[in-house]
């Protein structure tokens, strides 16, 4: 072998070794970058890829709730379980086992995804259906909802009806009567 093929043996090898720790550097470049952008995921946007889903929610106050994954907007979601539906709220939400592994991010959520929980409410008082409230703490009241203000639900209970008003931040899930 000459001089000269041992040089560019060497080079071949050298080159060879660059490339190879170029692409390690790289993988662990795409390795770093993708853990960073999904800091950037939330939970309503795994819940918003689960639309049409059979998934379990572990709900504060509740337990757990299995059902179809209906609807998800800004604070809340609609879970169809066996002979009842739920509103949810995300925020009461311990655990969610069958998400899928995609998201949505919201701005690719659609219009109607944009509104907060009082609008939910608001169709139940429009309604008139008999409810049952779970709060986060296992509290629970059996009762119609009568009006909405901009933090609490305001709720007839009992025969005769006394309204007690439920702040959302307590407010782990709306439960319709079998």
């Amino acid at each position: 072998m000459t001089w000269e093929d041992e040089l560019f043996g060497l080079f071949d090898d050298l080159e060879s070794q660059a490339s190879a720790s170029f692409t390690l550097e790289r993988e662990a470049e795409l390795a770093d970058r993708r853990r960073a952008e999904y800091q950037q995921v939330t939970l309503a946007a795994r819940l918003m890829a689960s639309l049409d889903r059979e998934i379990t929610l572990d709900i504060n106050g509740v337990g757990l709730v299995d059902g179809v994954l209906e609807r998800v907007a800004t604070g809340w979601l609609l879970l169809r379980g066996r002979g009842q539906d739920w509103v949810v709220r995300e925020a009461a939400v311990s655990g969610v086992r069958g998400a899928s592994e995609r998201a949505v991010p919201d701005v690719a959520w659609p219009v109607a995804a944009k509104l907060g929980l009082g609008s939910a409410l608001r169709r139940l008082a429009d309604a008139a259906e008999r409810c049952v409230f779970h709060g986060t703490g296992g509290q629970r009241w059996d009762g119609v909802v009568q009006r909405v203000g901009a933090d609490f639900v305001e709720v007839a209970v009992g025969e005769p009806a006394q309204v007690v008003l439920i702040a959302f931040a307590t407010l782990a899930a709306v439960q319709s009567r079998d």
